[in-house]
């Protein structure tokens, strides 16, 4: 058997030596477009995170049978064309879980506890010349007896949920498919969650219902010293809308994903004025080593029940 993985980089230093058992592995850290035909047209199988196959590309190889996706989402491969070809298509999904909760919690207390400032504040001397033991000018909340408002009650948000209960927050969610019913807390409108809520975390993913689901005249009702953190997909918040509300009111945003990644230099999120308003990671919170541990063993046993 012959297998390829396409975008063995985005796994990291993570141990692809399972996937030896199988036969030949080919393994490249990136594949471009115009890469892609070549390399999987002689395999059995493609392991692929965020490489396209279309088709097109689908129809010249004669050996495919399995795409398996290292990753939840599935909408780098045409699965209406791989199905009709006779080609198996295989994800994997809640490995990532816990680390995008931790995550969230993360840029949370990084914004919530102006991090940026402090951290600055002591290195440049600033605290070493006050002549005071603290420093108190940035003040920080506790979460205790905050709203917690979530979009995409699935499984992270309701991970997320958990934890932020345990912190005394009170949760409220807004279902994004208008299905998601869960007795535990209080469903409302989007409107009322984003006028009301204090700390606002986005766990949904990217389709019709969600496409620019944020836009400016939505983030304008959020609250005066609201936190906002998408750790969904990118186009879910309008990137133009939150550059301006940074720069033109209290709102502090947190982001881990972006509508075109990696971040264009040119984007004009790098040029806001507030930058203590704003904190972005690099689509890193489903990338703690144990989460692409639990991934890469999904894969290998996505291989292992295909043959």
């Amino acid at each position: 058997m012959k297998i390829v993985l396409l975008d063995a980089i985005t796994f990291g230093d993570t141990n692809l030596s399972g996937l030896d058992r199988f036969g030949e592995v080919k393994v490249y850290d990136k594949t471009t477009t115009d890469q892609t035909l070549a390399r999987i047209q002689d395999t059995d199988v493609v392991v692929t995170n965020k490489v396209v196959i279309t088709k097109e590309m689908m129809q010249k190889c004669k050996n495919l049978k399995l795409i398996c996706i290292a990753a939840t989402g599935m909408n780098n491969v045409d699965l209406e064309s791989a199905k009709e070809l006779g080609i198996a298509v295989k994800n994997v999904s809640g490995y990532s879980t816990d680390s995008v909760i931790q995550h969230t919690f993360s840029m949370l207390f990084y914004l919530m506890g102006s991090s940026r400032y402090y951290d600055e504040s002591v290195r440049d001397g600033t605290y070493s010349h006050s002549g005071v033991f603290t420093d108190v000018s940035r003040p920080f909340f506790e979460l205790k007896g905050k709203k917690w408002g979530i979009i995409g009650l699935g499984e992270i948000g309701r991970g997320v949920a958990k934890v932020a209960s345990c912190f005394g927050s009170n949760v409220c969610y807004y279902s994004t498919s208008g299905k998601n019913n869960n007795a535990e807390y209080e469903s409302v409108t989007l409107e009322l969650l984003l006028s009301s809520c204090d700390i606002i975390t986005i766990h949904a993913p990217l389709n019709n219902q969600t496409n620019n689901l944020l836009d400016y005249k939505q983030l304008s009702l959020c609250k005066e010293g609201a936190i906002v953190l998408n750790l969904g997909r990118g186009g879910i918040i309008n990137e133009n809308a939150v550059t301006k509300l940074v720069d033109e009111k209290n709102i502090y945003f947190g982001l881990d994903v972006f509508a075109k990644e990696p971040l264009p230099s040119e984007s004009p999120l790098l040029g806001v004025k507030n930058k203590e308003r704003l904190y972005m990671t690099p689509h890193i919170a489903w990338t703690s080593v144990e989460a692409r541990d639990e991934l890469i063993a999904g894969v290998i046993k996505n291989i292992a029940e295909s043959f």
